[in-house]
């Protein structure tokens, strides 16, 4: 049954949400494979609330782009000035917009070109050459294909297809890849993971720790890959590519091809607060601190809510989120703020958790919009 078919059926006797869901599930092509059979406008499923849409009111203009911190986004040349100037720029950057571009960051521009080749040339592959990859189930394998991972809990659903990769601690096999991605996949995140702990080491030296202090704490011994793929979308004006979120994570490296559409959401000296675009920067990578980074610097880094919009743009949008973590069900540690951060008048602000537990509570709460580090607030 096709899925034109399969829709119809869901809806002969009346809209009902759960059947189309299914419907569209069933074909394991994903927002792609609408398109794909043609579709000219999107499906109920992913309709949002108008509340939840882009209003002219709340948007900001794209930020020019700097290397000196002056930005809202700032972009930082990672090699450009002595190493303690660095330390402060990242230190203002994760104290106040919580996201940052780096260049000179040590990721090969050819890697990070075939990196966005591979996801497109897999995502633009006929869908019989997908559906293998396709599953819901995240502990089955370390590599899935899915169209919204929430799709059966969220209230509606995004304009986006996604290939999941556990990277680290333990590879995947190289069979265990689609073809598309096998090679640069494995170069692109060993050269992301050096990155980060790079990242760390500035992170840690910029709350007065040594360099090694984040990295000794486990920080970066997970790696998870989300390739996210962004088809032109007939109708973004009712649907998003991805809802306004923080990371559940210690800290994301994000490479986004040209096409553009992340937005984050930042406050305005006398303004409020307000979504800002971060512009797509040649050479860049984004970095963005994590809620349990947050929750380690004892507020002092900060997680700032984000949202992609849903692809006005006859070119498909692609992105590559490599989450830096610990990994869900493989480590007991509890996390809490570094005890250099609460002497003095410094007291704890969250109390401590593990991974697993903090991260199971970011999937229940997934649909509202209290901040889940509110959760694991201490009594002041």
């Amino acid at each position: 049954m096709s899925l034109t078919e399969a829709v119809a059926v869901a809806v002969a006797d009346g809209y009902n949400r759960r059947r189309e869901l299914q419907a569209f599930d069933d074909t394991k092509a994903g927002v792609k494979g609408l398109l794909d059979a043609g579709a000219t406008s999107i499906l109920a499923i992913f309709h949002h609330p108008p509340d939840s849409l882009p209003q002219p009111r709340d948007h900001h203009a794209a930020t020019p782009v700097t290397t000196d911190g002056g930005a809202a986004v700032p972009v930082i040349d990672l090699l450009a000035a002595p190493r303690e100037e660095v330390v402060r720029l990242v230190r203002s950057a994760a104290e106040t917009a919580g996201f940052f571009q780096v260049v000179n960051h040590g990721v090969p521009g050819e890697a990070m070109a075939a990196m966005i080749a591979a996801a497109r040339r897999f995502n633009e592959q006929p869908a019989e050459a997908k559906r293998p990859y396709y599953t819901r189930d995240t502990a089955a394998r370390k590599v899935r294909f899915y169209s919204n991972l929430d799709l059966f809990q969220s209230l509606a659903a995004c304009w986006r297809d996604t290939v999941f990769c556990d990277m680290a601690p333990e590879l995947p096999l190289p069979e265990e890849l689609p073809e598309p991605l096998r090679g640069v996949m494995f170069e692109y995140a060993d050269a992301v993971r050096k990155l980060a702990v790079w990242v760390f080491e500035l992170l840690s030296e910029s709350l007065g720790l040594g360099g090694d202090h984040l990295s000794k704490m486990g920080c970066g011994e997970s790696l998870k890959v989300a390739i996210n793929y962004y088809p032109a979308c007939p109708e973004p004006h009712l649907t998003l590519g991805n809802t306004r979120h923080t990371d559940p994570t210690f800290l994301t490296v994000l490479l986004q091809d040209g096409v553009g559409g992340l937005q984050v959401l930042l406050d305005h000296a006398g303004a409020g607060s307000g979504w800002v675009d971060v512009p797509p920067v040649p050479g860049a990578l984004i970095i963005n601190i994590g809620d349990l980074l947050l929750l380690v610097s004892n507020g002092r880094f900060r997680s700032v809510e984000h949202r992609v919009l849903a692809n006005k743009n006859t070119t498909a949008r692609v992105s590559v989120a490599s989450f830096v973590d610990v990994g869900v069900g493989r480590d007991t540690r509890r996390y809490g703020p570094i005890q250099e951060l609460v002497h003095g008048g410094n007291s704890p602000l969250y109390r401590s958790v593990t991974v697993e537990e903090f991260v199971g509570h970011f999937y229940r709460k997934g649909s509202e919009r209290r901040a889940r580090l509110d959760y694991f607030k201490l009594e002041q």
